[in-house]
């Protein structure tokens, strides 16, 4: 990436509250989704959509969302999951997850109000999904940990008791 790849980094490190040991100081809770990799760490303030209905409802109609913000999509048991964007107004980058929070696979710039389904194959229990663009940005990709309560501890990849 070069120089230019290593300031972004530090830029997005400010704009997302990712730094070195914000891992560690940072409690599990409902309402942030943590990821890391060897290349750093993502913070993110998310609703979760733990039912039929809010996963059902998603981010559809929303005008805009902001950047260090998203969707966290808990199913009660790992599956194959689909996506579409009927009535999604922004585009979406897809976080698929596994039961222990590692990511499986990153569909990127899902585009607004396109019915095409995407899918993430089998054994998914999470999907996170953010701004459209982001991921590439941070560097998210198939083998980063999410740190979530809503991940079963006694499996999890990243535990909450971890401390980084």
């Amino acid at each position: 990436m070069g120089n230019g790849g290593k300031i972004f980094r530090v830029i997005c490190a400010a704009l997302f509250g990712v730094v070195a040991g914000a891992a560690s100081a940072e409690m599990c809770r409902d309402d942030v989704a943590m990821l890391r990799s060897d290349a750093g760490t993502a913070r993110f303030r998310v609703e979760v959509a733990d039912d039929k209905a809010e996963r059902a409802q998603g981010l559809m109609n929303r005008e805009t969302l902001s950047m260090s913000a998203g969707m966290l999509f808990i199913y009660p048991e790992p599956q194959r999951v689909g996506f579409w964007m009927k009535n999604t107004l922004i585009p979406l980058d897809m976080i698929f997850l596994d039961e222990t929070g590692t990511v499986k696979k990153v569909h990127h710039e899902a585009q607004p109000l396109d019915e095409t389904p995407i899918m993430g194959g089998s054994g998914i229990l999470a999907v996170l999904e953010i701004n459209g663009g982001l991921s590439r940005k941070i560097g998210i990709s198939e083998g980063w940990m999410m740190r979530h309560p809503a991940i079963d501890q006694s499996k999890a990849a990243w535990t909450c008791a971890d401390s980084q």
